[in-house]
């Protein structure tokens, strides 16, 4: 089966339902939804594979080469006029920048105690710089005008 019908009313949103190990996405963007921030940034290949080897934040450094070669990923799903792939590569962008932040706030990047209250604060300037490099990508791909235009014509025909 590739998909079930989603249980979700929101068409909008991003649907869990499908099955994820037999689609590839960009044989069916049709059954991609965009969903809100990193939703199936795990998910949708061939994308997941395609990015994620190249997806990390330990030191500024790293983050930096990371965030410059998925942004060049960005460019070339763009220059094929591959929406789903621009949104992937937005949505590891986007999940570097929220993952060093969550690193850079709390040691070892938990946010919790064991009793599930929220840790104070440690800053890690390192990781912070990590984030910011990770948050100026994200910004230039979600303000670009051609992916905001693909995302509007994605999402008026497929939901």
């Amino acid at each position: 089966m590739i998909y079930q019908k989603s249980t979700g009313g929101d068409t909008m949103a991003f649907d869990y339902d499908l099955d994820f190990d037999s689609i590839d996405f960009r044989e069916n963007p049709e059954l991609y939804r965009v969903g809100r921030g990193e939703q199936g940034v795990l998910l949708v290949e061939p994308y997941k594979s395609e990015i994620l080897p190249h997806w990390r934040f330990k030191t500024p450094d790293i983050a930096r080469e990371s965030s410059d070669k998925i942004y060049k990923m960005y460019e070339e799903y763009k220059k094929d006029d591959d929406f789903v792939g621009m949104d992937m590569a937005r949505k590891f962008l986007q999940m570097g920048y929220t993952r060093s932040r969550r690193y850079a706030n709390y040691k070892g990047g938990r946010k919790y105690d064991e009793d599930g209250e929220v840790k104070e604060r440690q800053i890690d300037e390192e990781k912070a710089e990590s984030a910011r490099i990770f948050e100026e990508k994200w910004i230039k791909v979600r303000e670009d005008e051609e992916y905001l235009k693909l995302k509007r014509k994605h999402q008026k025909e497929y939901g």
